[in-house]
């Protein structure tokens, strides 16, 4: 043997093992999340249509209170509802015979109905994704008298 020489090779120390962390979610991680997200819609969303369908309702109203102030107008002038002194019919300016007033979407058309010579009756007949509202046809008389399939569609 030679002299001086550790024959004796070292080798490093073991390094211990440690777990590897996963980095991703697993399946039922994100089945929960895709369950919770699905609740909360399923709870949202027909409170936020619910909303829009207020929306619309109230546009139309607003559009029938005009029209009843253009009515109102066209009296003034002509001394009654349903015709003008030369005895032409009286007409809803195009502008008040839909609502919305403005975009593409029409979800009302707004008509006189039963028009004489003191009185009339405007109403407001849904269409497009509100044919099928539970407030249905909305009325508004000369007199102010406010109506619609259910009670309290005017208040909402």
């Amino acid at each position: 043997m030679h002299q001086g020489f550790d024959m004796h090779i070292s080798t490093p120390p073991a390094r211990p093992r440690t777990c590897r962390r996963q980095r991703g979610v697993t399946l039922i991680e994100l089945m929960i999340a895709l369950a919770i997200v699905a609740i909360l819609a399923g709870v949202a969303y027909p409170s936020y249509m619910d909303s829009v369908r207020k929306g619309r309702r109230a546009d139309a109203q607003a559009v029938m209170l005009e029209a009843a102030q253009f009515m109102e107008r066209f009296a003034t002038e002509n001394l009654r509802f349903d015709q003008t002194l030369a005895g032409l019919p009286v007409a809803l300016p195009a502008q008040l015979s839909v609502a919305p007033r403005s975009g593409s979407a029409k979800y009302y058309t707004i008509s006189l109905q039963s028009v004489a010579q003191g009185s009339y009756t405007l109403r407001a007949v849904p269409t497009g994704t509100m044919a099928n509202d539970v407030c249905g046809t909305m009325t508004l008389t000369d007199t102010g008298v406010s109506g619609a399939n259910k009670a309290d569609c005017w208040r909402r």
